[in-house]
């Protein structure tokens, strides 16, 4: 990626990642403690508790802006090629069905 480009995703500071602001982890956090654990990696899970609708119609819509004129073509070349899926092909005259 290099050279001066920006790449085409933003990578969120970890310091917005707390344990505290999620109260299953916080749980997670002191069972842990009471054992003289710690993990270290637990605030990596913190973004999926998050209540924020756009993270999932961002997820549903990341591929739409290539998968829909893709899917749009495809209806297109087999609506002008006659291709159809149905199982209905060609007829076979004179020939019984096997």
């Amino acid at each position: 990626m290099g050279h001066g480009h920006k790449p085409p995703y933003e990578i969120p500071d970890p310091s917005i990642f707390k344990v505290e602001d999620v109260p299953d982890l916080k749980r997670v956090q002191e069972q842990l403690a009471k054992k003289g654990l710690k993990d270290p990696w637990l605030r990596n899970y913190v973004w999926r508790y998050e209540k924020r609708p756009y993270n999932t119609v961002k997820t549903l819509l990341r591929g739409a802006r290539v998968g829909v004129p893709l899917f749009l073509i495809t209806i297109a070349v087999e609506q002008y090629f006659g291709i159809d899926y149905s199982g209905h092909h060609h007829d076979h005259k004179g020939e019984g069905h096997h």
